[in-house]
């Protein structure tokens, strides 16, 4: 499609757009929408989100000097346009792919990209940063963060603003307001922000020119007075960040671009002292009828024909691990009034729109809002109900003080689903589920559980709706099962019990997790070369199965534990507890598998887990390197 771009071709870094008239800005927004779509379509990746701001990027980097000017994105989903217009249009076919272009923003990547961003509602903090650093060594260039897509629902977002207001530090903030998260946004605000566009909503041109040109001066003529009362009044909804200390301007149209220049421009040239906040109303999946269509306006989106706009599916009669979850949950709150479900602005995610779907009065969607999920859920849990918080690896990491002192300390019994364990693939390490094994099992009277398999994970449920007096977790991969049959809802575990898969001897292998079918593998090609190991299910990291772990350690020459997480969880327990038995003090070899002490950028899966070296021909290895061990020392020394 390449050769078909009469103005992208000419563009390769913004200072070629600004070559441009403005005229031919909206033709310009055309093509790199055109590309943008072609582009997932190929790759899949974040599609609704980045439709919806093509002319702001556009716009933005016509107006302002990038990179001497800093763009901040918030969630980096929304940035494939600017991708495009930032000298990686001829990658952009390497979205989310090994080797190729992080589907968000990466400070590695390019000078254009001043701060990553893969969580939310982290654009004004950082921004407000870089513009207090810009002013302790007397620079004068722009800071602009733009946030959006759902983002401003989380409490970051409003401290950052609180302490931008009372700084004066100059910055601009773009609220891309496109009534969206991954999900319906939920909560007060999202209401208030409707509220705001109840009224005149957009300016014509004409209009715009006779009341914003002198909005941003000091010195207002009697008109542009009266209009900077009308952009900042209740009645336009500019009372919220006003109070909060910045100049608020809008609703504007976000898909104008005779709008946006004048006011970016304005913004731009303003000597006003202290944030501008700058409300612009756009559409999620803008430009593409398909997205504008869909429920979630395609937020994220596999592979896809781009003119009939069905994706492609990956062909599987294997259950997903999220929907055996949400069905499970399901058929206990069907027998069980007290059990809940939290969500944060995840409900497809974590598979909880099904459950909502049967117990709507029963789930509980709090927005972009982690910390608060969680102590909600204590606060639910206080009252005798049993709440399970469902919530990413990598954005529970952002409620840990929650975790600790609002549930951990009470001992209240909160069950946290955790989706999205181990690493991840596309999304790469920003999104990966490395450290939640290590943050929760150092809690006391924490249960922690990783699932092996789609029929064990049914079991952790059904295990996990009796423990009454403590926060529990079990966790679980992104994709699909292996295809075991499932048990009844009936079926529980004994808390801190394994289970032998295979009996062996000399070395005995703990898997933690979904490793276990690797494991499976490296014990089978072992056994050709005549090495029989023992393969065990750990299902538990805290508590430990003390008495298996014993067993093994008598029986066995070594040991080896297996896990899909950060060194400190679960094979340090393991160490720890055999250093406390002084079982290694008598001769018991022992080695942990984990994640690498390195961020793994995207790939496909099974590549990433060859990297971080839990592979089956890394298992092989390290149990062909643990069975020589001594002969290997003898010849070190």
């Amino acid at each position: 499609m390449k050769n078909e771009y009469k103005f992208l071709n000419q563009i390769n870094f913004p200072s070629d757009i600004k070559k441009l008239s403005e005229k031919n800005l909206q033709k310009l927004s055309d093509e790199v929408r055109l590309e943008m779509i072609d582009a997932v379509s190929k790759t899949g990746g974040h599609l609704g989100a980045g439709l919806g701001v093509v002319e702001l990027t556009v716009a933005l980097h016509y107006i302002f000097n990038t990179p001497k000017d800093k763009i901040i994105w918030d969630v980096g989903h929304q940035t494939y346009p600017h991708k495009i217009l930032t000298g990686r249009k001829d990658k952009i076919k390497t979205l989310r792919q090994g080797g190729g272009l992080s589907g968000f923003t990466k400070r590695s990547e390019s000078e254009y990209d001043p701060f990553g961003a893969a969580h939310s509602s982290t654009s004004i903090s950082s921004a407000l940063g870089i513009a207090e650093a810009n002013k302790l060594s007397d620079k004068t260039n722009n800071i602009i963060a733009v946030i959006g897509d759902g983002a401003i629902s989380a409490g970051m977002a409003y401290e950052a603003m609180n302490n931008a207001g009372a700084s004066k530090t100059k910055m601009i903030v773009i609220l891309n307001d496109n009534d969206m998260s991954i999900a319906k946004p939920v909560g007060a605000m999202r209401t208030y922000l409707a509220k705001l566009l109840s009224g005149k909503i957009y300016f014509s041109l004409r209009e715009t020119l006779k009341l914003i040109t002198s909005a941003f001066s000091k010195r207002f003529s009697a008109k542009a007075g009266k209009a900077e009362d009308f952009l900042r009044s209740a009645m336009t909804g500019g009372t919220l960040f006003s109070s909060l200390g910045f100049y608020y301007v809008g609703p504007i149209d976000g898909h104008d671009l005779d709008v946006l220049l004048p006011i970016l421009k304005n913004a731009r040239d303003s000597k006003h002292d202290g944030p501008i906040m700058i409300h612009v109303k756009t559409q999620k999946g803008k430009g593409y009828s398909y997205a504008e269509k869909a429920s979630d306006n395609y937020h994220g989106v596999s592979k896809f024909n781009v003119s009939t706009g069905e994706q492609i599916k990956n062909s599987t009669n294997l259950p997903a691990y999220t929907k055996v979850f949400a069905n499970t949950l399901v058929k206990h709150a069907q027998r069980d009034s007290k059990i809940v479900a939290v969500t944060a602005a995840m409900p497809n995610g974590t598979g909880l729109d099904i459950f909502g779907k049967e117990f709507p009065e029963r789930t509980f969607d709090v927005g972009i809002a982690e910390q608060h999920a969680v102590t909600f859920s204590a606060g639910l849990a206080t009252e005798g109900y049993k709440p399970f918080a469902a919530i990413y690896s990598t954005f529970l990491q952002r409620a840990y003080d929650q975790v600790v002192h609002d549930v951990a300390i009470q001992s209240l019994p909160v069950r946290f689903a955790i989706d999205r364990a181990g690493l991840v693939g596309a999304d790469g390490p920003t999104h990966a589920g490395s450290f939640d094994i290590t943050y929760l099992s150092t809690l006391p009277n924490f249960v922690v559980m990783a699932a092996s398999d789609e029929n064990e994970l049914v079991k952790m449920i059904n295990t996990s709706v009796d423990i009454n007096d403590k926060p529990c977790a079990f966790r679980y991969p992104r994709g699909t099962g292996i295809g075991v049959d499932l048990p009844s809802i009936d079926e529980k575990i004994e808390i801190g019990k394994g289970r032998i898969i295979k009996e062996g001897n000399k070395i005995a292998i703990l898997s933690f997790g979904t490793r276990l079918k690797d494991c499976l593998i490296a014990s089978e090609n072992l056994k050709k070369k005549g090495i029989n190991i023992t393969v065990i299910d750990s299902r538990f990291s805290k508590p430990l199965d003390e008495n298996l772990i014993w067993q093994i350690a008598t029986d066995h020459e070594g040991i080896i534990t297996i896990e899909e997480g950060s060194i400190g969880g679960f094979g340090s327990h393991v160490a720890n507890f055999l250093q406390e038995k002084s079982l290694l003090d008598k001769g018991l070899k022992f080695r942990s598998m984990v994640l690498p002490d390195k961020f793994i950028d995207q790939d496909k899966p099974e590549m990433m887990y060859k990297i971080a070296g839990l592979d089956f021909q890394s298992i092989e290895e390290k149990v062909l390197d643990l069975l020589n061990s001594n002969i290997v020392l003898k010849k070190q020394k």
